[in-house]
């Protein structure tokens, strides 16, 4: 797997294609390029990262069409539309159905390179929050039942006195219980553990890919 930036190019034009490829390579980007949107769903896999870059008029499946393919297989890639001069009613649609932003070509470079580095920092801030939350799932799953009661609790602000009263155990057990799950957790203090119920629970983490 490549370091660099990922941009997959999908447009029927091969001028295009490979003058944006050219563009975003001298760049630093690693770039894929499609004639087709059929031609891209039947290649793309769930671990491609960065954005697409797609071309909203073209035979077959057109860019909107496109767009909701990849949302029903759960591909959350920000995906920038190029429409030619006149389509912005059907780019506005293309925004309304998860796109990140539109172009109109010609497309200027500087504008474009800086769409397309918006885009590759958000979706790798998503996907590293979306890692982190399941790391934090991962080790939530080591918990037994009595020990996430605990968690539920401690985490709300509850003393041990408290916990050992909800649940009729002694509060020197309570302790035992926080200091089995503490180190399951690997936490070693309350504001870390707070922190990483709010991540559990979807609370913290980079922006979502807009429209996703």
């Amino acid at each position: 797997m490549t370091s660099r930036p990922e941009v997959t190019i999908v447009d029927d034009d091969a001028g295009v294609r490979d003058s944006l490829a050219l563009l975003l390579g001298l760049h630093g980007y690693a770039v894929r390029t499609f004639a087709s949107g059929e031609a891209l769903l039947e290649a793309v896999q769930p671990e491609w990262r960065g954005c697409l870059l797609v071309d909203l008029r073209m035979p077959g499946m057109d860019g909107l069409g496109l767009q909701a393919a990849l949302r029903e297989r759960g591909i959350r890639l920000p995906v920038i539309i190029l429409t030619a001069h006149g389509d912005a009613a059907n780019a506005r649609a293309a925004l309304k159905g998860g796109a990140y932003d539109f172009l109109e070509k010609p497309v200027d470079d500087g504008l474009l390179i800086g769409m397309i580095e918006a885009a590759t920092r958000i979706e790798a801030e998503s996907h590293a929050a979306l890692t982190e939350r399941a790391q934090v799932e991962r080790r939530m799953q080591r918990l037994t039942p009595r020990e996430r009661q605990v968690f539920d609790m401690v985490v709300t602000g509850r003393h041990n006195r408290e916990i050992a009263a909800t649940l009729a155990i002694s509060p020197r057990t309570v302790e035992v219980y926080k200091a089995r799950m503490m180190d399951k957790l690997q936490v070693e203090r309350l504001p870390d553990l707070i922190r990483l119920s709010m991540t559990a629970n979807g609370a913290v983490g980079a922006k979502e890919i807009a429209g996703n």
